[in-house]
């Protein structure tokens, strides 16, 4: 019986059936040798290895293109990143996984350049597990990645730590020691082609184990390099790109701001011209000024006084009140508080003189009013502790405003006060003459005389006689008085307002030495009213004030009854009673009430040139006794009793007491 040979198609069916099922190498091996074993012919079985030889490289054919395909889908998953980038580390994170994954090494990582510093540093890991290779810092030429960013080429190295081609350094090999890496393979993240080209980074695939890398799979990593450069170049491109539109979209807001201020700026000025050629007042422009900058507006005279005031700081005097002169040294403490805060702001308005700006002291805005160089006032804007350029540009152009106004109203109240000069002068040279008319006259420029005034004679040097004339301008501005040169001396008329002449004497002297910066003496009288009474007043007001350049009272304030005896000899009504009154009112008193006679005592004493034994004979009492009322008299009238000045007036006062019948 004979025996056929195996047929060799059913080894060739098997070997296109474990390359269609993607069997292994050893497979597609064994289908030759169980060929062999089944006994087929030689011829056949020569076809059956021919045939696996060919499925061999069918298989890695097909492997090659699966990896090929798997490459080129990570790429285009890279390049899908890359198209909608939003996050650069999360891109530059995804292309580092992928390189690793692909190259399939234990780790892999992303240097850049730091070109600050002039070194690379570690910008993504993926595998690490060693926070110092994680923080490793490498200069240019150091390493192996220093050698890639220098030369612009990739490297790869079987066996980093045996490898003598690069710079090894104890930083950068105490790194791979502790990550535990030998084989690395590095390349450049290139910018541009050529000899042109920028190195920003550099990326790695790293194994733990020694490997020699493929050409394919440098080629891989530098295509995954090249994405990731492209990733970093697009991020700072959209970086410089966001910062164009914010610089952009920042000075279009300045333009815009500018553009605002600007027509505010002309509306403002719009406003405020307005407002002045309808005859509007300062507190006119107070309102429009606080309207326009929210907030509240007050103006102050060249001394701090206020003018007009808007809101909360309107409750001083204002436009159209009448200010009674001097009111802000008159006022006890609270005038005492008052002129402290208008010292305040005359400060604050010369500083902002001084700088040509408004200035901020004290929680509020202050800009000086100005006319050249003299300072009429101040504006003063309160509630904005924030001002902008525009705004305090505005500001500062609304006192050039104010200072026109204030300039007007005082050349007004110039020619005004000329006008009534006339009238305080007829009615000091002739006041009988034409009474009624002269009343009329001063209705007609707004000066009831028939209301109760205080005249004020006032006189500094000679030299300064001019500059006293204008303070005294200034310093009745807006009270409702009026002023006059007469005889050498400035003769103020100014309602009453509840102090006495002597009071409002001093507050002049004050005020009028400010404003003509010399000293002024002033001399009060009254109050008076009618043209013949307040004739007699002047003609007191300059007894008065002799009488006071005598007395060595130069600079001060003062009336007739504030002078003692001396103002009784000097005043009209000569009120006898009220100087003994003053002068011995004490004795009266305890007399009256105790039954005493210390009034007749310190006569006898005087009368007796200060003896006490002649003053005992005369009183008939014992020395003791006159003694004993001596030392009463000095507990009642004070120490400086028997001082020669209160002594003359002391027996003045004894004399018209004893004339009159006491």
């Amino acid at each position: 019986m004979s025996h056929r040979p195996t047929s060799a198609a059913p080894h060739l069916r098997r070997l296109f059936e474990l390359l269609a099922a993607g069997a292994p190498a050893e497979e597609l091996g064994a289908v030759a040798a169980e060929a062999r074993r089944a006994g087929v012919d030689a011829r056949d079985l020569a076809e059956v290895e021919a045939a696996t030889e060919a499925a061999l490289r069918v298989r890695n054919t097909l492997r090659q293109h699966r990896r090929r395909e798997t490459e080129l889908t990570a790429l285009f998953d890279t390049a899908g990143d890359l198209a909608a980038l939003r996050d650069l580390d999360a891109v530059l994170r995804s292309i580092v996984r992928r390189a690793r994954m692909l190259l399939g090494t234990d780790t892999a990582y992303l240097t850049l350049a730091d070109e600050e510093a002039g070194d690379t540093y570690m910008r993504v890991t993926d595998g690490s597990v060693s926070e110092l290779f994680q923080n490793l810092r490498l200069q240019l030429g150091e390493g192996l990645g220093g050698l890639v960013a220098q030369t612009a080429r990739p490297y790869a190295s079987p066996d980093y730590r045996t490898d003598g081609r690069f710079l090894h350094t104890g930083s950068i090999d105490a790194g791979v020691l502790d990550e535990g890496l030998v084989a690395i393979l590095g390349v450049p993240l290139l910018l541009g082609s050529g000899s042109g080209g920028q190195v920003i980074g550099a990326l790695f695939a790293a194994d733990r184990t020694p490997r020699t890398f493929a050409p394919e799979e440098v080629a891989l990593l530098c295509s995954l390099a090249d994405h990731a450069a492209i990733a970093i170049d697009t991020a700072r491109t959209m970086a410089d790109a966001r910062l164009a539109l914010a610089e952009l979209a920042e000075a279009n807001a300045v333009i815009r701001e500018h553009s605002a201020a600007m027509q505010r700026a002309a509306e403002s000025h719009d406003r405020l011209t307005d407002l002045v050629l309808r005859g509007g007042d300062v507190s006119d422009v107070a309102a429009a000024v606080a309207g326009l900058l929210k907030g509240e507006v007050a103006v102050h005279d060249g001394s701090g006084w206020p003018l007009t005031a808007t809101g909360e700081h309107g409750g001083g005097f204002t436009d159209g009140t009448e200010r009674p002169a001097g009111a802000e040294v008159t006022a006890g403490a609270e005038g005492a508080a008052g002129a402290e805060k208008a010292a305040a702001l005359v400060a604050a308005a010369e500083s902002s003189r001084a700088t040509a700006h408004a200035v901020f002291r004290d929680g509020r805005w202050v800009c000086a009013v100005l006319a050249g160089q003299e300072l009429l006032g101040c504006l003063v804007l309160y509630g904005r502790p924030e001002l902008d350029d525009p705004d305090r540009r505005l500001f500062e152009r609304s006192s050039v405003v104010t200072s026109l106004l204030l300039l007007l109203r005082r050349s007004v109240a110039e020619t005004e006060n000329r006008v009534r000069g006339d009238l305080i002068t007829d009615l000091l040279t002739a006041p009988d003459r034409d009474p009624a008319g002269l009343v009329a006259r001063g209705r007609r420029l707004g000066i009831d005389l028939d209301r109760p005034h205080f005249l004020l004679v006032a006189r500094a040097g000679d030299a300064a006689r001019e500059r006293l004339a204008d303070a005294a301008v200034q310093y009745l501005f807006g009270c409702g008085g009026v002023s006059a040169v007469h005889e050498g001396a400035a003769v103020l008329l100014l309602p009453c307002d509840g102090t006495d002449p002597g009071e409002a004497a001093r507050a002049a002297a004050a005020q009028l030495g400010r404003l003509a910066g010399v000293p002024v003496t002033v001399a009060g009288a009254g109050p008076a009213a009618g043209p013949r009474a307040i004739a007699d007043a002047h003609a007191e007001g300059a007894r008065c004030l002799r009488a006071m350049h005598v007395l060595g009272r130069d600079g001060g304030g003062a009336c007739a009854a504030e002078l003692g005896f001396v103002g009784v000899l000097l005043g009209d009504d000569h009120d006898v009673d009220g100087f003994v009154a003053a002068t011995l009112g004490p004795l009266l008193e305890y007399d009256a009430q105790r039954g005493t006679q210390l009034v007749r005592t310190l006569r006898a004493y005087f009368g007796c040139g200060g003896s006490l034994t002649r003053a005992k004979e005369e009183l008939h009492v014992h020395v003791n006794t006159v003694v004993q009322r001596l030392d009463r008299i000095h507990a009642l009238l004070g120490p400086g009793w028997n001082t020669p000045e209160q002594t003359l007036e002391l027996q003045l006062a004894l004399r018209l007491h004893l004339l009159s019948g006491g």
